[in-house]
């Protein structure tokens, strides 16, 4: 497009048409950008002054504008504008370009005081869009409870924030405020380093943690994660940073319960002695749970004698078994092996002795203990709270365990007393097992050890973590269990179970049921046909316990068995929550199956499901502590678990980090019963690592087949194989062509192993046997069994397969 140029009377000189933004910008303007174009019309809508953005953004400079009307400019005047009396106050127009394409502007008019002219800003549309889009979502982030955004200018000032830092008259930080204002000098310190750092590198920081105190409450730390970034203006210098910080007190709290209660599961109740238990018992609650821990038993206790029943002051016959940490400076009067002296009758003395666990004050234990005197000589430096839980099992008082923070901690909240009776309760059940049944208590650590498989695996099939949390954060040991079983073939099967009951009845069935499930898997059995065999275990521990317990023997299972090199999964369920298959790309659902009844219903058919798994995939393994709670039902529970396991999941995230993250999610509050969650991320063999052959039904082929693998081996560089493979080879196609049913496959599966299956549609079972010197055949299996590592046979629901495996001693 061409304008022509105004006649002589409205024609003016690029001098007077030539307009800065500078000369007039109108108070109050939604647009700043630098590509802001102004004009400002007479009147009658002529042009009188252009300035220089207005040219870049339209090709047309001063002298070939001023003078003409503005229409002239605008391509397509919609008819609202055409129809107009006055001037519009905004709007949105398209604008001929000089090369004759158009541009899409917002545009403002404003009245220019004392004249008859009016001022007109332009930018494009989409810039403008951007503009209100980034305004919108500032509001949106600062309107968050938990996030607070600030931003700060060069010199780290305060520009702009929504924080309130919880002071006194409730108001929020102030434009022009700096971090020492809000902060404490040593945290207001070490932040600005990192948002000078930020500003500096333009390398921004995300979700860093860090701990901070208000300046005016210096004595509580308050955890957060913090996100900043560089601004910069549109030549790319910076003008500030922005700084996003999100309250991380409840997670992080939350994540080191479950870590502590992990914790105090593993690391107390190994030892059969009273003093080493209660070290561990102090040991394992710092530097979680506090800064300093003693722990006080009755005399009598250390000789394994029960401790007399007290209730008020005076000399309890305490003395101190435990101290943690063994560094710590410690008054004069608390040392390990002390008696401890006698007591005040306080009402919190009282609370503790009948069981609960009660904090003291500062003033509440100095009267406590006697006075100011004694605090001196008994009271831990710089101590504001202590809390003391008393050790009660079995109906006695064993003692006391007392946790001290000092300096600027935090003071104990009503979540931490519940889970420090917990593992009191724990703690106490552990010291007197040591006192009373040290045989006992030796076998039964033994078992639970030799019960909670390790949580991690790697196999070919799949690596696979597992997180257990018990009820009540760890107090008593559960009948869940979880397993992840290498079968042949590179295949893997994943176990999840839950035994009624709680305590070392539900142990004990458990570990037979594990038992027997790791015995059976060695049969390969279908999904369905195992839960049908230990159904029938569970039918005959029901006929050995007493009759008045019937009730409480049973349980539910869930039984998968993944093939790496088919990328297929099946699965059968007895009563158990169904499993949730996480795929690579992030989505994430439950797994539909057909559920059985559970263990401990007989002669009930269960059903497999089979299903297609994409390596890298994460299949989620749960108990109903995951997935069932007072507020929601299991399926709404399932719900939430896929919905946490699909924003955990990730590929460069450790599977027992998500697995953690996940129950630190769904556990709020202590759970009624355990929760056990299994993931397995998937992976697959390689189509190149396997090789597959159909064998025809005639003596013949029988060295066509061996002349195969040979020639497969070579080409996989297993040469040291060649001899015993072709031996194992030959020996399982002649018995599978000599006793065996069309069709008959050969299989060679590389790995770490060297896999060889020969399948066939009979269902007759090989034996292994031993032949006499003048037996002309049946020393096949015995070859195999002695070639081989290891070999077997596994049924399908119409075929039979024989395989061996041989160990590659450099495995590619």
């Amino acid at each position: 497009m061409t304008m022509n140029h105004a006649n002589d009377t409205h024609s003016a000189s690029a001098s007077q048409g030539s307009l800065s933004v500078s000369d007039a910008h109108p108070s109050g303007s939604a647009y700043v950008f630098a590509d802001l174009a102004a004009a400002v019309l007479d009147g009658r809508g002529a042009v009188v002054r252009w300035t220089e953005a207005a040219a870049d953004l339209t090709g047309f400079t001063a002298e070939e504008v001023c003078g003409r009307p503005v229409q002239e400019l605008v391509a397509g005047l919609p008819d609202e504008l055409r129809s107009a009396t006055k001037m519009p106050a905004s709007g949105r127009v398209r604008l001929w370009h000089q090369y004759g394409h158009t541009i899409d502007v917002a545009f403002r008019t404003t009245k220019v005081n004392g004249s008859a002219e009016f001022l007109v800003l332009a930018a494009p549309a989409h810039h403008v869009a951007d503009h209100e889009n980034g305004a919108a979502l500032l509001r949106a982030l600062s309107s968050q409870n938990r996030i607070t955004v600030a931003l700060h200018d060069t010199d780290l000032t305060t520009v702009q924030t929504n924080g309130t830092p919880c002071t006194p008259d409730g108001r929020p930080v102030q434009p022009g405020t700096r971090l020492c204002d809000v902060l404490c000098a040593e945290d207001a310190v070490n932040l600005e380093a990192v948002l000078r750092q930020v500003l500096d590198t333009g390398a921004p920081v995300v979700r860093s943690s860090l701990q901070v105190s208000w300046r005016h409450e210096p004595a509580r730390r308050h955890a957060l994660w913090l996100s900043a970034f560089r601004l910069e203006d549109a030549r790319g210098r910076p003008t500030g940073v922005v700084a996003l910080y999100i309250d991380a007190s409840d997670q992080l709290r939350t994540r080191r319960h479950l870590d502590l209660a992990h914790q105090v599961a593993e690391q107390v109740g190994g030892s059969l002695d009273v003093v080493r238990t209660a070290q561990d018992l102090a040991d394992v609650l710092l530097p979680t749970f506090g800064d300093l821990a003693a722990v006080d038993l009755a005399k009598s206790v250390f000789d394994g004698e029960e401790p007399p029943k007290r209730l008020g002051g005076g000399d309890l016959h305490l003395r101190t078994a435990a101290l943690a940490p063994a560094t710590a400076v410690w008054p004069t009067g608390i040392k390990r092996g002390n008696p401890v002296p006698p007591l005040s009758d306080h009402p919190l003395l009282r609370s503790s002795q009948r069981g609960r666990t009660v904090v003291y004050g500062r003033d509440d234990f100095v009267a406590l203990i006697g006075g100011r005197q004694v605090a001196e000589y008994l009271l831990p430096e710089d101590a504001h709270t202590v809390m003391v839980a008393p050790l009660h099992a079995r109906g006695l008082t064993l003692g006391a365990i007392s946790v001290w923070r000092t300096g600027r901690s935090d003071p104990f909240t009503k979540d931490e007393v519940d889970l420090m009776t917990q593992i009191a309760s724990r703690g106490a059940l552990a010291i007197d097992n040591a006192r009373r049944y040290t045989r006992e208590h030796r076998a039964a650590v033994a078992l639970q050890q030799s019960l909670l498989p390790p949580p991690t695996t790697d196999t070919p099939a799949a690596e696979t973590a597992a997180v257990y949390l018990p009820a009540g954060g760890g107090a008593e040991i559960r009948g869940d269990w979880y397993d992840a079983i290498a079968l042949p073939s590179l295949r893997l099967a994943l176990v999840s179970g839950d035994v009624v009951g709680h305590g070392m009845p539900a142990t004990a069935t458990m570990g037979r049921l594990r038992t027997a499930i790791q015995t059976l898997a060695d049969l390969e059995l279908e999904p369905d046909e195992m839960l049908t065999r230990i159904a029938d275990q569970v039918q005959r521990l029901m006929a050995e316990a007493p009759p008045d317990h019937h009730d409480v023997v049973g349980a539910t299972c869930l039984y998968a068995v993944y093939d790496p090199v088919t990328r297929r999964c099946a699965i059968a369920s007895a009563g158990h929550p169904p499993p949730v298959l996480v795929r690579p790309d992030g989505t994430a659902e439950t797994v539909g199956i057909a559920p059985g009844p559970p263990l401990s219903i007989s002669d009930m058919p269960y059903e497999t499901t089979t299903i297609d798994i994409e390596p890298g995939s994460v299949l989620a393994l749960c108990t109903d502590g995951v997935v069932e709670r007072r507020d929601h039902d299991i399926d709404q529970g399932l719900r939430y678990l896929t919905d946490a396991l699909a924003a955990s999941c990730r590929p460069d995230r450790a599977l027992d980090e998500t697995g953690r993250a996940v129950l630190a999610d769904l556990a709020e509050q202590a759970p009624r019963d355990d929760a056990t969650l299994l993931l397995a991320r998937t992976r697959t063999v390689p189509a190149e690592d396997t090789a597959h052959w159909e064998i025809p039904p005639d003596p013949a082929a029988v060295s066509e087949a061996r002349g195969w693998a040979t020639r497969q081996l070579t080409m996989w560089g297993l040469d040291d194989l060649l001899f015993t493979t072709e031996l194992i080879v030959s020996e399982l196609v002649t018995n599978a062509i000599r006793y065996g049913r069309a069709p008959v496959e050969l299989r060679l599966i590389r790995h770490d192993v060297l896999v060889c299956e020969v399948t066939d549609a009979s269902s007759t079972q090989p034996r292994l046997r031993r032949a006499r010197t003048t037996d002309e055949g049946g020393r096949g299996l015995f070859l195999v069994a002695q070639l081989g590592a290891r070999w077997g046979c596994r049924h399908g629901q119409n075929d039979k397969t024989i395989w061996s495996e041989q160990i590659i001693e450099c495995p590619h």
